[in-house]
Order: structure tokens, then sequence, then C-alpha cells
């Protein structure tokens, strides 16, 4: 019989890790992981099996599909939203058909053991696009459903994915004699920026906070490429992590809907520049707008309404703004340099 276990794809990056942490504390969990980099020493041990490769490669998603009974997906692999505006064909290959191929096989598998295979998508807020500062300044806190209108590569691919999962979800070959949907148990979050005090920032447009805060740990100037004015909502990484388990453990019929929006702090650029000074006072900040970047952060909300997540799955974050930068942030970031 084949083995269950846990599939994460995007292993190494910044979630990755602290779910890997997380799951493997479980008792009786057994985890799988796909990265195009190798898991770091310690995490290496956590797991059963470690695949280096990309999401793209058949060959894997096969080899796995022959010998392990794959119950839970956190497809965490993505090509983030500032290199896939560089390289938005890599990006869409990554994003859209790299999800593509892991909804199939999560469709296989469902088939193959009976079960609904449940499949996390961290989507982002990237999945929205406010037309102008004006509006973005007066809309409040936004609902899943409004001002899905991305600007990026990025956000386009993950407010299509969040549909595709749906599809595979409710609709899958609609059109066949035998209904074959409900073998996808298909659960998105839209995550706002994120913080981490143990990875280093790769490649996503709401870095400039944990970038701040890395340079300024190392005694290096910082030239954020937004305004001070500029707000979005954040949200410290191991809130990131438990929110994905916490929405994984829930029962399906306590959920109203696929995709939920959650955060927990809405900064501005100018407010985290005074606590990383207030954690660093000899750091060197100055803000430097990228007038091209700007216009894309200026298209994400000042704030999301997460009730939703709060109402049907308990989502409560541990950090706020103050926690995160003095418990979390500050003293983690400083011990690492």
């Amino acid at each position: 019989m084949r083995k269950p276990v846990i599939l994460i794809t995007g292993a190494s990056g910044e979630i990755g890790h602290g779910l890997i942490e997380n799951l493997a504390a479980s008792e009786g969990t057994s985890i799988v992981t796909i990265d195009l980099q190798p898991l770091p020493r310690e995490h290496r041990d956590l797991v059963d099996r470690e695949y280096l490769g990309s999401i793209l490669e058949i060959h894997l998603l096969e080899r796995i599909l022959a010998e392990f009974e794959v119950t839970t997906i956190y497809h965490l692999a993505a090509l983030l939203s500032t290199r896939a505006e560089f390289t938005p064909v890599a990006g869409h290959q990554v994003n859209v058909e790299g999800t593509l191929k892991l909804l199939d096989f999560a469709q296989s598998q469902g088939e193959s053991h009976g079960r609904p295979v449940v499949f996390l998508y961290p989507s982002s807020i990237a999945a929205y696009g406010l037309p102008d500062l004006e509006t973005k300044n007066t809309s409040g806190p936004l609902s899943e459903h409004e001002w899905n209108q991305p600007t990026t590569m990025y956000g386009c691919n993950k407010l299509y994915c969040e549909h595709l999962g749906k599809y595979y979800a409710d609709h899958y070959k609609q059109l066949a004699a035998e209904t074959l949907s409900g073998k996808v148990d298909f659960r998105s979050i839209r995550f706002p920026g994120l913080i981490s005090a143990f990875t280093v920032p790769s490649g996503g447009t709401s870095d400039y906070a944990p970038e701040m805060i890395h340079a300024a740990a190392q005694g290096e100037h910082y030239a954020c490429f937004v305004r001070p004015d500029t707000r979005i909502p954040f949200m410290a990484m191991p809130d990131a992590v438990d929110a994905l388990l916490r929405l994984a453990h829930t029962d399906r019929s306590r959920l109203t809907r696929s995709v939920y929006n959650i955060a927990a702090f809405n900064p501005s650029a100018g407010e985290i520049a005074e606590l990383v000074r207030r954690g660093f006072p000899k750091a060197q900040i100055g803000f430097e707008p990228d007038l091209k970047r700007q216009a894309i952060v200026d298209s994400w909300p000042a704030d999301v309404d997460d009730s939703a997540a709060r109402r049907d799955w308990g989502f409560d974050p541990r950090y706020d703004l103050e926690t995160a930068f003095s418990d979390y942030l500050i003293p983690h970031i400083s011990d690492r340099y």
C-alpha cells in the first residue's frame, strides 16, 4: 500500500520552513517536498522524501503518485511579483501551468484513493487592482470580491488560479456522464505582505518592509522604494503558517467560501521605518520611490476585510504591529546578524 503523506511544493521558500517545522511536530505526519533548491539540513531530517526539481516536471509528480497517497497539498511554489513582472512568460508557466499540473495531480490522487485531497493555495493581495490612490484611500477594507482587477502578471496568475481551484473543486468535467468534481477540496488564503525573521526577502513587491529591517540589522543604508505614506496590510510569518494549518484542519462544512482574506496590521512605510529605528537606533533609512513599483503597491488595498476567516475558521493572529516588532522581528533578526 502507498504511504499517506502531506506534499509541500516550494518547501525551501519563506512559508515552507515554518510549515515543515509545525507539521513535523505533529505525531504520525509524513512529509514529501518538491523544490528547485535543497532544504536546509535541519529541515531535511524532518521530511520523508525530498524531490529536487520543478513542479513543471511531470515525471516528478508521476513518481510521487506511484509511491505515495497524498492526502493534503500545500502548493507554495511560485515566481513572486517583482520577478514575474520582469519575466511574465516564466511567471505564467510557474504560477499558472504549475498550479494546473498540481490541481490535476490532486484530482488523480482523489480519484485513486476515493477521498478529496485538501489543496491549500496561498494567493495574494496582488489579486486586487485599485484604479487610483483616491479610490484606495476611500474604499476602506476590501472584501474578497471587490476590485479583482489586478495589474501585474503575478496578480493575474493568482486570481486565475483561485478560479481554477474552484473549478476543480465544484465543476470539474461537468459534462461527463459521472460526477468527477469533489475530489479536490480547494482552500485559498489571500496573504498580505509577509515579514519573516528567519528568511531573506526573495522578490516580492511588498518586501520593502522586511528589506528595511534586515538592512538595519546589518548596519546597511536602505533606500525604500515606496513613499513614506504607502500603506498595505502585513503579517508576521508565524501567523501566516498558523493560518494555513488552521484552514487545512477546519471541517469543510464550516467554510462558506474557497478564498479568504487575512491580515494582522497595516502600517505605512514611514511607520515601519520608525519601528525599525526604535529597534536599531543607528538604522539609516531613506525614501527613494521607484515610480513603477510604487504604482503596483498603490493598486493594492490599504486594508482588507478578513471577517469571513475569523468567523468560519477562527483566524486570530498572535502578533499585532507592536509585538511583531518587539517580540519576533527585532530579537530574531538581531540574533541572525
